[in-house]
């Protein structure tokens, strides 16, 4: 696979309602970085037929994605995800998928129907994710559309499970951070000649005794995220601005 990039799809009215915190933003950013990895965007949207199409659209036209999305797949009236993923990424109808239907059946019985069965209705070319917890089984689309439930502790093992499967290697990302006290204005002129392949922020503040700003800069090349640094501290040394260096290992 091409270089990633990764999303989140957090669907749920009663986590814009805040009737339920999410878990699920900090968790995968958390899993990403330790693999080197950080996501590209995150969508927290209601349970909202047309919106989740929608989203789920824009996210699969972006270069190389990748989608964690997280709620909407059981068989209560307000799941709606597997249907819109069908019509957002297939031929926008539900079929039966048989491993689903055996796995629902021996695991519920008589109680499988008449409801939960519906969870066996998947889109077209849907494969299987295992459930840790209650076997009721995600799907996955394309190997990188990744739909599953929205409890953490059935979601959360998943998503390691299929991180160690597309990145069994870490990818090292070398990051740089100071601290100057000074507006962030005086460092834009360096801020414009940022090399594509670096990723950098600036993050300023004003405290009781004046402005300090915080730059960080990083990438997965290592000589050129230090040749990027070096441009910050050369501005501010040129300007006899005071500045700081942060501990790398706490970045």
């Amino acid at each position: 696979m091409p270089q990633p990039r990764f999303f989140t799809l957090i669907i749920g009215t009663e986590i814009l309602n805040r009737r339920r915190a999410d878990k699920h933003f900090d968790f995968v950013t958390q899993a990403l970085a330790k693999k080197g990895y950080k996501l590209s965007g995150s969508f927290i949207i209601e349970d909202d037929p047309a919106l989740i199409v929608q989203t789920i659209k824009f996210i699969a036209s972006q270069p190389n994605p990748v989608l964690f999305s997280f709620g909407g797949i059981g068989s209560t009236p307000d799941d709606y995800t597997r249907k819109c993923a069908a019509i957002a990424l297939k031929d926008g109808k539900l079929h039966i998928h048989e491993e689903a239907k055996e796995i629902i059946e021996q695991q519920l019985g008589e109680d499988a129907y008449p409801h939960p069965i519906r969870m066996a209705e998947l889109p077209k070319g849907a494969e299987l994710i295992d459930n840790p917890v209650n076997k009721m089984p995600a799907f996955s689309l394309d190997e990188r559309f990744f739909f599953m439930p929205g409890f953490p502790e059935m979601s959360h093992p998943m998503t390691e499970e299929i991180l160690e499967r597309l990145i069994p290697d870490k990818k090292e990302y070398y990051r740089h951070t100071l601290t100057a006290l000074c507006k962030e204005n005086a460092l834009i002129e360096v801020m414009e000649k940022m090399p594509k392949e670096v990723e950098f922020s600036s993050l300023p503040k004003c405290y009781s005794d004046g402005w300090r700003v915080t730059i960080s800069v990083a990438s997965h090349d290592k000589v050129l995220a230090q040749k990027a640094f070096q441009m910050y501290i050369d501005k501010l040394e040129s300007k006899n601005i005071v500045y700081g260096l942060h501990d790398e290992s706490n970045n």
